[in-house]
């Protein structure tokens, strides 16, 4: 019996309809840019005051929900490309983030002794390379990304796999040098638009949808938000009836990433490379310039030369909220040694965590000697906070 065309070729996948999708794909995701900046136009050109404060919310949720679309359709295009799955290691993991040739593999090189592909043209790292660092008892996974240009967000130059492994980190060193530090407002945007929020906490915000009584808003403390700003955002994602709780203020920002539900929020500092290469009137007029717009203090450096190495480890690990906790064996010496790293903020349940997985739930009581406890040796629980330095004693069931 003669095979049909249609049977031989059924499940075979041709260059011409390859071709038609990823034609598809682009048309679609120049019409969500187009829409986002008409969008982006009306809200510079729209003052913002009391009888605007809803249209504005409304177009903010708009352009949130535009742009979440089209970074998860540029996610999707295609699959993520060799190399960046990597596997998290050590107490941390910080990422470097930067554009093209401002010296990431260098200064991965300089920290860890990392054998990063080095060259002075734009690209040379083509996939995830990953560092030891260790500081302080504390060992660090450092990774070196591809270079991150304008447009990562929506998936231009391998944006949608440098984006997903920053997502993933504990923390973002922002690295520019002094050719190009006054575009780090770029790097700023891209990670912003992919929903990566730097050095902000997360808003206490809970939103529970119900089936009537329209909106309830509920709010713990000061709030600056209106009934009708809120309205307004939740009915741009077709939501009509829920209970808001808002712990503390927020911005219009904070309910729509609230509502999106997929933002990271995560610490940050930024660093200038190649500071050897300028005078010193230029060194701090840079200084000055990153100071004023990003809010705090950038950490200059050379990682050719090494100048402020040190530093940088020592920003590392401050901003990733290390504190040092010394085991004491019941009825033994505590080990001053080798600390146990863990993070700022951690309680008994996490140390055990860390420790084994079933000390959990073999735990009967510990003691602590130090800052956390109002005497030496005090019994504690699960729950109990420790802070830097503490000696630390954990009974559990044999």
């Amino acid at each position: 019996m003669p095979v049909s065309l249609k049977k031989i070729t059924k499940g075979i996948f041709f260059p011409q309809q390859l071709y038609l999708e990823h034609t598809a794909i682009d048309i679609v995701m120049s019409s969500l840019e187009e829409q986002i900046k008409e969008l982006e136009d009306e809200l510079i050109k729209t003052p913002y005051n009391k009888a605007t404060s809803k249209h504005i919310g409304r177009i903010k949720a708009k352009i949130a929900r535009l742009r979440d679309e089209a970074v998860s359709r540029a996610m999707k295009a295609g699959g993520g490309g060799e190399g960046y799955s990597v596997k998290k290691s050590g107490d941390a993991t910080a990422v470097l983030v930067g554009f093209p040739s401002t010296g990431k593999s260098t200064l991965l090189n300089k920290l860890t002794g990392t054998d990063s592909a080095v060259a002075a043209y734009a690209f040379t790292t083509l996939t995830v390379v990953p560092g030891a660092l260790e500081h302080k008892g504390a060992k660090i996974q450092l990774l070196d990304i591809p270079g991150l240009i304008a447009g990562a967000a929506m998936g231009k130059g391998r944006g949608k796999e440098v984006i997903a492994v920053v997502r993933g980190a504990d923390i973002i060193i922002i690295l520019v040098d002094v050719f190009n530090e006054r575009h780090f407002d770029v790097l700023l945007k891209e990670l912003y638009d992919a929903g990566i929020r730097i050095n902000v906490p997360k808003p206490d915000i809970t939103i529970k949808k119900s089936s009537h009584g329209g909106i309830r808003l509920n709010a713990v403390g000061t709030l600056d938000l209106e009934i009708d700003e809120v309205r307004s955002i939740l009915a741009e994602s077709k939501m009509m009836n829920a209970d808001i709780l808002i712990r503390g203020n927020a911005t219009q920002d904070d309910l729509i990433d609230a509502l999106q539900g997929n933002r990271v929020y995560v610490p940050a500092f930024i660093a200038v490379n190649k500071v050897d290469l300028v005078d010193k009137e230029r060194y701090l007029e840079i200084e000055h310039d990153i100071a004023e717009r990003f809010g705090s203090q950038p950490l200059m450096i050379s990682a050719h030369v090494g100048y402020h190495l040190e530093e940088t480890k020592d920003a590392i690990y401050d901003c990733l909220g290390f504190m040092r906790i010394y085991l004491k064996p019941h009825g033994g010496d505590a080990d001053l040694e080798e600390p146990l790293i863990v993070r700022n903020g951690s309680t008994i349940e996490d140390v055990c965590t860390k420790l084994h997985r079933e000390f959990v739930q073999k735990f009967r009581y510990a003691r602590v000697w130090g800052k956390s406890v109002k005497h030496p040796g005090q019994r504690v629980g699960l729950s109990h906070r420790l802070v830097d330095s503490d000696l630390l004693t954990i009974i559990v069931e044999h």
